[in-house]
């Protein structure tokens, strides 16, 4: 039985530490904050609660898999989850709205040929079968297996099945996301509606690679999923697994470095910052046989003293990625009956909006692509007279959000529900510099799921370190950031301990 030592307690953090205290190993969970969770955090306020971090659970498959390998209770036996259907609305710049059902292709079909017209379903049908080729091509070296030693195979291939575009000297294949839509789904409505997802998590549509196809494919097969009670349950029944398989939980512990011995970690050094009055800080070191780091690259670099904790033939960190704009609404008026969980209202101008986000102008969009999420959830609200909406909207890392970015926000938001303005009681404007509060992600940024094509650049670091003994977990190394992809790292950390470095997946 060894020591392990995790900085963190996020999603990927305790999805490892619970795997390998199972394994047998002593695990201490090192965290700075006064609670667990990471990006799941919780805020609430005169009997309102809201999440603070993704709202929705895709691709349960992965937190089942924890469940069931830590312990006897299956995870809708510690959480009330829920299927969202729809799985979302949608409502585009020309005032076309279309709700589409959770995890139903034919479902979703015939909801596009009513709104959008004839053949506009079969086009986006025949679009998700192509998606599906890309994930059954990538979904093991991308979700379940360590990065591979030659992942330039994964940089260099698109795994996405274009189809080919007769062109006056030969014909053509869509290389980014944005081609898929103007040339196969020759909709602007059905461009709007494929390139959100890629939006949702940062992604410039015009740069991203076709592979990023695979992120309405995912919602798409595996359903949109909501804990009753808020996010915040299932963190909270993460921890608890942690607890009853005997993991320690140190919070209010900041790690000041990682400890090395002949170019090995093994352990950490704990302290606080010096003392106001004395100047002096106060250290102790824990010897570790492995440490794993659920913190973002910036910081791991900072706990290795300017060892950089990867190297070599791999994909660097994403930097200066996305990040997020939170609007926490307390609405007076019940919620109606027969709303969408989540509404999404597109821009009226995606070249601004893609223009403000990655093009380094300053500021939101007159009228930025927003998503409303409205949980018909009796915990989020003091009682049935009042409304719970949390408003989410991408924007660039580092943002400094003015009053007219919210008020811009509030604008669109008017498009899900028109009376908005008149039934709000208060609310609370959560900043990337929250995010970066929470996570410790420079800028607040927010990172996606790891992709195949382009180059590499959107694949994320290999678990291992070049510092033996060092693992990396969560959103900041591979699969990438998003809840499953969280929670597959650690099945992937644990693995790679346990195992050792021939490791190669679940099978």
């Amino acid at each position: 039985m060894g020591r392990i030592a995790v900085i963190g307690a996020g999603t990927g953090a305790m999805a490892a530490a619970a795997r390998l205290a199972v394994a047998g190993h002593r695990v201490v969970v090192y965290e700075r904050a006064s609670t667990y969770g990471g990006a799941l955090g919780r805020f609430e306020r005169d009997g309102f609660a809201f999440d603070t971090g993704p709202g929705l659970l895709r691709v349960p498959a992965v937190l089942r898999d924890l469940f069931v390998k830590t312990g006897r209770e299956p995870l809708e036996a510690c959480v009330d989850l829920v299927q969202v259907d729809p799985s979302a609305h949608h409502v585009f710049a020309d005032g076309t709205e279309v709700s589409l059902p959770n995890a139903s292709r034919a479902g979703v079909v015939a909801a596009l040929d009513h709104a959008l017209g004839a053949d506009a379903g079969e086009r986006w049908g025949d679009f998700l079968v192509r998606a599906r080729e890309a994930w059954d091509r990538t979904r093991r070296p991308l979700l379940e297996e360590p990065l591979w030693p030659n992942w330039r195979v994964l940089a260099d291939r698109e795994p996405y099945p274009a189809v080919p575009r007769r062109r006056l000297l030969g014909t053509r294949r869509a290389g980014t996301l944005a081609e898929v839509g103007a040339w196969e789904l020759r909709d602007p409505r059905l461009a709007a509606l494929l390139e959100s997802h890629a939006l949702a998590y940062g992604l410039d549509p015009r740069v991203a690679p076709a592979s990023a196809a695979v992120l309405p494919y995912m919602e798409h097969a595996f359903g949109t999923w909501y804990v009753r009670g808020g996010m915040r349950e299932l963190a909270r029944a993460m921890y608890e697994r942690c607890l009853a398989r005997k993991v320690e939980f140190r919070f209010g512990t900041a790690v000041r470095r990682i400890v090395e011995k002949d170019g090995r970690a093994v352990g950490v050094e704990l302290g606080e910052d010096p003392s106001p009055a004395s100047g002096a800080a106060t250290t102790a070191v824990e010897d570790a046989d492995f440490v794993v780091a659920g913190v973002a690259p910036g910081m791991l670099e900072r706990l290795l003293a300017g060892t950089p904790p990867h190297g070599g033939d791999e994909p660097a960190p994403q930097r200066g990625a996305a990040s997020r704009l939170t609007l926490l609404l307390a609405l007076r008026g019940g919620r109606p009956a027969g709303v969408a969980h989540r509404t999404v209202v597109h821009t009226a101008d995606r070249a601004e909006e893609l223009e403000r986000l990655f093009g380094g102008r300053s500021g939101l969009p007159a009228a930025p692509t927003v998503t409303v999420t409205r949980p018909d959830d009796p915990g989020s609200v003091p009682g049935p007279e009042h409304e719970a909406v949390t408003v989410t909207v991408t924007v660039p890392a580092g943002l400094r959000v003015s009053g007219t970015d919210v008020e811009r926000v509030l604008d669109a938001t008017r498009r899900a529900v028109p009376d908005v303005r008149e039934r709000l009681l208060w609310h609370e404007v959560r900043t990337p510099a929250d995010i970066a509060e929470a996570t410790g992600a420079e800028g607040g940024a927010v990172t996606a799921p790891a992709l195949a094509a382009a180059s590499g650049r959107l694949l994320h670091p290999s678990n291992g370190t070049r510092v033996p003994g060092l693992f990396s977990v969560g959103g900041w190394t591979h699969p990438g950031g998003g809840l499953p992809h969280a929670g597959m790292s650690g099945a992937l950390v644990a693995g790679l301990i346990v195992e050792g470095p021939e490791f190669r997946g679940s099978q």
